[in-house]
């Protein structure tokens, strides 16, 4: 039997190929690839260029400024479309590609999908050494795309044309299955790309792909349901993996009826809104004093897709040490963590099926009210941070609140290091689900403004809010100018605290005094405070700058009736932060000639010794 086949390079069948593939999003049919981000140098323009040219109607190419912040708002789409759809990223070799290992970093560690493409070498060598390539005396086959092999779930390199053939429906598989989920790299030998090859027709035929949800273990859901009933004070954790299983309804639900408290992860955060009768805040190193308090009791904790990273655990310090867990995971990797009691499989499906096995138990009613009593004093003590005050600079938890009131019910707030995580973890009130990004996986600095651009493409009904700090904004701000170009709007507000503020905070806490972080304290001539209203205006962003909270209400107000990206900025006080009650473990010399540090050092030892004894 002859087999039908049709003459490409192998850059055109991989372009193809994406073309073709589409998922589901609320029962209708989409392209899983929903665009690519790209710069091109000399490893991708000649081949990967012309065949994106031919396509850019089916499959739109967005220019970055920076490979790694367009590999970022590659993430931010991800995010904002809960792993359903796909962007690619595309560089060039060298510096274009290890610009993009960050960002690979990122989506690795918050189990999240996006397609990253560098040129690479010549697989026939007789070039070498090519521009930009970096030569290994001992082992020519390494180049610096080898780099990516530590912060990717799939990696390959392709050397042969007809490799794509099996190498690309692994790498998708692996973008969408939920227990593996990350990021999938190919390198591409840029010889490679312009070889002809006779694909098969068969491979470009259309393929619609769905997330699987695999069904948990029928013993080991037995088990949990018989230890989740000898519970006087359960927990429910609700991390990011109940958004990305679309869980969020199961979980309320559950948490709900039969009268569990649920707190929240710092990225499953929204997956219920603030005002739900069974939220009792997020837990952990940034989360509220009413979570923290309940898992310091709590007997059993149903701990639901969350990777119990230490911002969630308090460095394992939070839990009540006879407590057990109960780890529902897709990967088998986090929920055996800390001897749980490990039930692989579906967020949303094994909710289901142990709500329906719990029969009519449910927590005692004394636990359910002091969960709500214990939430409605964590509201009073936020309110009282929160509210104006007649100081000359105001906090962040102040910017906060008035950023809040100025937010739409369905416009996403994005950050990601800095201050802001803390504050918004800790004060941002949640009004529509879902619409909650804060990227502390990685805690990439950098992430948030590319994240934005992201999240225009991704909710074209809605405003992205992206809060940073005046640190990040001067390491990478040039999505701005992207997301002008483009045509994605989102509003920026500056938090401008002078240099790293909470970093700061964290070195003046073990014992060292202010150095190198604010701009204050570093070698300069002068400090000086950079203008990022006319910086943001020469990128074509509309900007204000604010004196006051009043001032920065009426930006508000503006922003959101603009016509492209707006940039608001205003000063904030670096020392004034909401309290938290959770500790943290972080490496304190042992030895000093300061006595602050010595002092700080002892009660870091006593925070280890309250540490949970575990894997």
């Amino acid at each position: 039997m002859t087999r039908s086949t049709v003459r490409l390079t192998m850059a055109q069948a991989l372009v193809r190929y994406l073309c073709n593939q589409f998922t589901e999003i609320d029962g209708e049919r989409v392209p899983l690839f929903a665009g690519v981000f790209a710069i091109f140098g000399h490893g991708n323009v000649t081949c990967l260029s012309e065949a994106l040219e031919e396509v850019q109607d089916t499959l739109p190419t967005w220019r970055g400024q920076n490979e790694q912040s367009m590999a970022l708002a590659a993430i931010g789409f991800a995010k904002a479309r809960r792993r359903r759809q796909i962007m690619v990223a595309t560089s060039s070799i060298g510096p274009g590609a290890t610009n993009m290992v960050t960002a690979a970093g990122v989506a690795h560690s918050n189990r999240l999908p996006v397609l990253l493409l560098s040129g690479d070498t010549f697989a026939n060598r007789r070039p070498d050494p090519v521009m930009q390539q970096v030569e290994h005396y001992g082992n020519p086959t390494i180049t610096v795309n080898d780099a990516f092999k530590a912060v990717c779930r799939y990696w390959d390199r392709i050397t042969l044309p007809e490799q794509i053939i099996s190498s690309l429906p692994q790498a998708v598989a692996t973008m969408l299955d939920p227990a593996d989920c990350g990021p999938a790299f190919l390198a591409l030998c840029q010889d490679t790309q312009e070889i002809a090859y006779d694909y098969p027709e068969a491979f470009f035929e259309p393929t619609l792909w769905t997330v699987p949800r695999p069904r948990p273990d029928a013993d080991k859901l037995a088990e949990a349901v018989e230890l989740l009933k000898t519970a006087k004070k359960p927990l429910i954790i609700s991390g990011g993996g109940v958004r990305y299983s679309l869980a969020e309804e199961a979980v309320a639900k559950l948490a709900l009826e039969r009268g569990i408290p649920l707190a929240e992860t710092i990225a499953g955060k929204g997956a219920v809104v603030h005002e739900h009768e069974a939220h009792v805040g997020p837990i952990g190193i940034i989360g509220s004093t009413s979570a923290n308090a309940l898992a310091a009791e709590a007997d059993v904790v149903l701990a639901i897709g969350t990777r119990l990273m230490d911002f969630t655990t308090g460095s394992w310090t939070v839990f009540n040490h006879d407590a057990r867990i109960i780890g529902i995971n897709t990967a088998r990797w986090d929920a055996t963590k800390h001897r749980s009691l490990a039930v692989v499989g579906d967020a949303l499906a094994t909710v289901r099926e142990l709500d329906a096995a719990l029969g009519d138990w449910k927590a005692p009613d004394g636990w359910t009210r002091k969960g709500r009593t214990l939430m409605a004093e964590w509201d009073a003590l936020v309110d009282d941070h929160q509210k104006p005050t007649n100081a000359e600079v105001p906090t962040y938890a102040q910017v906060v609140a008035t950023v809040h009131a100025g937010a739409k019910p369905d416009d996403p707030i994005v950050t990601a290091a800095g201050g802001l995580p803390g504050e918004l973890v800790k004060g941002w009130r949640v009004k529509a689900p879902n619409t909650f990004d804060c990227e502390f996986g990685f805690s990439c600095m950098g992430y948030e403004i590319a994240a934005g651009w992201g999240y225009a493409m991704a909710r074209p009904g809605a405003t992205p809010i992206v809060m940073v700090g005046d640190g990040t904004y001067m390491m990478m701000n040039s999505d701005v100018y992207s997301s002008v170009l483009s045509g994605h709007k989102f509003i920026l507000v500056v938090c401008d605290n002078g240099g790293y503020g909470v970093i700061n905070r964290l070195q003046n806490a073990k014992g060292t005094p202010g150095f190198n972080n604010l701009i204050r304290d570093c070698r300069v001539v002068e400090p000086f405070a950079v203008d990022f209203v006319k910086h943001a205006e020469a990128m074509g962003a509309l900007a204000r700058s604010c004196a006051s909270l009043a001032d920065l209400a009426e930006a508000m107000e503006w922003a959101q009736g603009t016509d492209r990206t707006t940039v608001i900025t205003i000063r904030t006080d670096a020392f004034a932060w909401v309290p938290g009650d959770a500790d943290w473990d972080v490496g304190v010399p042992e030895v000093s000639n300061r006595e602050t540090v010595r002092d700080a050092r002892e009660k870091q030892l006593e925070v280890r010794s309250k540490q949970r004894v575990g894997v």
